[in-house]
């Protein structure tokens, strides 16, 4: 699923027990994810992009400052290492899995070092 960088957050429930879902496109923004249940039962979602992926690499690509480069580059592929084995959660209703609470912290990780 791609969104626009229009987008300004995904709501509580939005995905869930969306199976077939293995990759989303985001805008790299605060607030972005609202909800701890957004992805609950989504085992495939393995991959999230940024909207603005292409232009941040560039502009990070670009800096002479290459201890900071490499930073940023861990930091933005860091979440495709982790969501294959973050919890998706369960049909349990308090079983929301971790994979929107990990989304969530890596869009601040990457908004923080910028």
């Amino acid at each position: 699923v791609k969104f626009g960088e229009e987008l300004e957050s995904i709501g509580r429930a939005a995905f869930v027990h969306c199976t077939s879902l293995e990759r989303i496109t985001i805008p790299l923004k605060d607030g972005m994810i609202t909800a701890d249940n957004i992805f609950r039962g989504c085992k495939k979602l393995i991959h999230v992009n940024l909207v603005e992926g292409a232009v941040l690499r560039d502009t990070i690509a670009a800096l002479l400052l290459e201890e900071w480069r490499n930073i940023m580059n861990e930091e933005i592929n860091a979440i495709n290492q982790s969501l294959p084995t973050t919890p998706a959660g369960s049909d349990d209703f308090y079983d929301v899995g971790g994979k929107a609470q990990a989304i969530r912290r890596w869009l601040r990780a990457v908004l923080g070092k910028i």
